[in-house]
């Protein structure tokens, strides 16, 4: 990690937030699995790291019924299984899936707040992901007009310098132009001091290569399929940790 840190951007999809449990559990229910939180969150790094595995992405409107079919798999669903499960979930999509705060997140994010860099977040969505947070406690846009971000949070999060959102801004990682709206509104340059945090190697390390910046893998479990160029973290804890070090 280079000597100074001067902005963090952090994907919300792995990172912050994941698929809410109320959504996925009654359809493990019906064959039999009862996951607990931890479960689920792990089914996701494995999900994500089957997704970065393939040679090619996933063919356009095909990436959630992909990710499900690995994800059920992962919560211990057999291949029949996982195969019904995940074509029912593709074919029933419900609004605010991906609204669930992670195991840890809010008190890691405020031990990263509590380091006064500039912060964004940049995640690929359906134009959801502000209100998402915000509903979730977990973070909220600081206004331009507003006040300066102190670190401090509200009931609605932690403050952040700017959330984009790619059906936002109409471009999506890992083209590395998604990454200029963050940094613009936080007015930093594009450079190996800025990291970008993210739980895939397809959308989030990839692209943030590709915009010069410094890729941290969110890999708890160890699964990423390329370990080797880019740093991997376990927690918003650690990165703080693994931050303030340095």
């Amino acid at each position: 990690m280079a000597s100074g840190v001067s902005a963090i951007l952090l994907d919300a999809g792995g990172v912050m937030v994941f698929p809410r449990p109320d959504h996925v559990r009654p359809g493990l229910h019906a064959i039999g699995l009862d996951p607990d939180l931890a479960t689920l969150e792990r089914a996701h790094y494995q999900a994500m790291a089957a997704q970065d595995a393939e040679a090619e992405p996933p063919v356009p409107g095909t990436w959630w019924r992909n990710y499900m079919l690995a994800y059920v798999a992962a919560c211990g669903a057999s291949a029949v299984q996982a195969e019904r499960l995940a074509t029912q979930m593709a074919l029933r999509p419900r609004s605010g899936s991906w609204a669930y705060a992670g195991i840890g997140v809010k008190d890691g994010l405020r031990a990263l707040a509590a380091l006064g860099l500039p912060m964004g977040v940049v995640s690929n969505s359906d134009g959801s992901v502000e209100g998402d947070l915000r509903r979730e406690g977990i973070c909220y846009a600081v206004s331009p007009a507003g006040p300066a971000q102190t670190g401090t949070e509200s009931a609605a999060g932690v403050p952040m310098g700017v959330i984009v959102d790619s059906a936002v801004v109409g471009v999506a990682k890992p083209d590395p132009r998604i990454f200029s709206f963050a940094l613009d509104a936080l007015g930093v340059p594009a450079d190996g001091t800025v990291l970008h945090v993210g739980d895939s190697l397809r959308y989030d390390v990839a692209g943030a290569l590709a915009a010069g910046l410094q890729p941290v893998h969110m890999d708890p479990h160890g699964f990423c399929p390329q370990p080797d160029g880019h740093r991997h973290v376990r927690s918003l804890a650690g990165l703080a940790e693994l931050v303030s070090s340095r």
